[in-house]
């Protein structure tokens, strides 16, 4: 250790005073880089307003390309500009879908879906509360499905035996596979079945309505409400064209729940005495359309006839729901509005991609060791896209960040609409980290200025 004689204490007392002075003259020096790095001409006072301009310009570029493309298309020629202030990306026009005047459905709600996406292609009342009636037992068999073994034993209560009309008859003890039954449920759609199911899976009648009704909460299927498991006509059970289509698209990805749905006939026999039972299917759509899989048939008073479809045909999947599409003795209305539903989805419809791969210009960073942050976009938007629809772009940009900046922090966001409705919002992401301005940086970069200048 060096002894601390007078010289020595001199020179300690310096150097504090010099790492003092030079801590409290931080800002003075931060400033008077800033003012040589200025000089130089590699910065200016207008740096956010020119890169603000140059990214309006990078749009505008985009844009005449995207009417330039569908003026190829269309025939027409191209329309319009960009101002300064416009930060709508490479697109169009905000036309609303046409639909078809000759798209006349007897159904009091309709829709239309995209199955991949759950996007509305087409709707009728299809947000109005109604009775669905056996159409229910699409969430039943999805719910057994998910929570019980195929294998486990079904016994029959004297209620679940009582239940009315559409019945599979067995008798109170009465036992089966889940297997068998689910068949019996969704070919035939027995009454009696359903409520076995759902006493024997969830306790009670009431106990399986409250896990049908939290499987529709976590589908976001919030105007939907089960009290039975069968669909007999009750207080409080209702749903939406919409929320019932969401259910059937989550169905249709279950490959048990298909197989069920798409076989003609099954036979089984009752556990105990052997009894032997068969059931075929009732859907007759499965025969109506190429590419049709599905779903499920519906009946009581108060409902009207119902029914959920499905199409799988190239690229599209497609679900139908039409409710109170008549009654008796209009039994086959159902079956022609679901044509006319899918026959529009397969012939206007065809699969897109509209994310837009986009370079942006790097966006100005205060106080940041680097100036300027780069930004990127990554998406995959592949839907099913009108003939006539448009897509439009909004970009939310900063115009400027403040250090420090953190890679893959969100910073914007690409809105894409469909017409005048939100389809879904992209982040856009920072690509580096920028860190702050700080006494050790500015002391190097203006070391580096004055050996340059001498």
């Amino acid at each position: 250790m060096i002894p601390l004689d007078k010289n020595n204490f001199k020179s300690l007392i310096v150097l504090v005073i010099l790492i003092i002075f030079t801590l409290f003259s931080f800002n003075h020096m931060k400033e008077y880089y800033n003012e040589m790095i200025n000089s130089t001409g590699l910065i200016n006072d207008n740096i956010e307003k020119n890169v603000k301009a140059e990214n309006v310009q990078a749009l505008e570029d985009n844009r005449e390309y995207q009417n330039l493309l569908n003026s190829s298309l269309d025939g027409n020629e191209p329309e319009g500009g960009l101002s300064e202030n416009d930060q709508v990306g490479p697109v169009t026009d905000d036309k609303e879908l046409y639909i078809p005047k000759d798209l006349k459905l007897h159904a009091l709600s309709s829709v239309l879906l995209d199955a991949d996406n759950n996007r509305v292609l087409y709707g009728k009342n299809s947000d109005h509360r109604m009775p669905m009636a056996s159409t229910t037992k699409i969430m039943t068999c999805i719910v057994a499905l998910e929570n019980a073994d195929l294998n486990s034993i079904i016994t029959f209560s004297s209620y679940a035996a009582g239940m009315p009309d559409v019945q599979l008859n067995a008798k109170k003890g009465d036992q089966f596979y889940l297997r068998d039954l689910l068949y019996s449920l969704m070919l035939e759609s027995h009454n009696d079945v359903a409520v076995a199911i759902a006493e024997n899976i969830g306790g009670s009648v009431e106990g399986f309505a409250s896990m049908m009704n939290d499987k529709a909460k976590a589908l976001g299927c919030l105007d939907t409400n089960f009290v039975t498991p069968n669909g007999l006509d009750a207080k409080d059970h209702y749903t939406t064209a919409r929320d019932l289509a969401v259910i059937a698209s989550y169905a249709i990805k279950n490959e048990k729940f298909i197989a069920i749905t798409n076989t003609s006939s099954h036979n089984f026999k009752e556990i105990k005495k052997g009894r032997e039972y068969s059931v075929t299917n009732k859907n007759k759509f499965l025969y109506m359309m190429e590419g049709a899989i599905g779903v499920k048939t519906g009946f009581t008073n108060d409902a009207g006839y119902c029914f959920v479809g499905a199409v799988k045909e190239d690229n599209k999947t497609l679900i139908s729901v039409v409710l109170g599409c008549g009654w008796p003795p209009n039994k086959s209305l159902k079956w022609s509005d679901t044509k006319q539903l899918m026959t529009y989805g397969v012939d206007n419809f065809d699969e897109k991609q509209i994310f837009q791969d986009i370079d942006f210009d790097p966006v100005f960073v205060k106080d940041g060791q680097q100036r300027y942050a780069y930004l990127n976009i990554k998406g995959d938007l592949s839907l099913l896209l009108g003939k006539n629809e448009k897509v439009n772009i909004v970009y939310d940009i900063p115009s400027s960040l403040t250090a420090p900046v953190k890679a893959e922090s969100v910073v914007g966001k690409a809105s894409y609409y469909i017409g005048d409705q939100l389809y879904r919002d992209i982040p856009i992401y920072t690509t580096q980290n920028i860190s702050q301005i700080d006494f050790k940086f500015c002391l190097n970069k203006l070391l580096r200025l004055w050996s340059a200048q001498y």
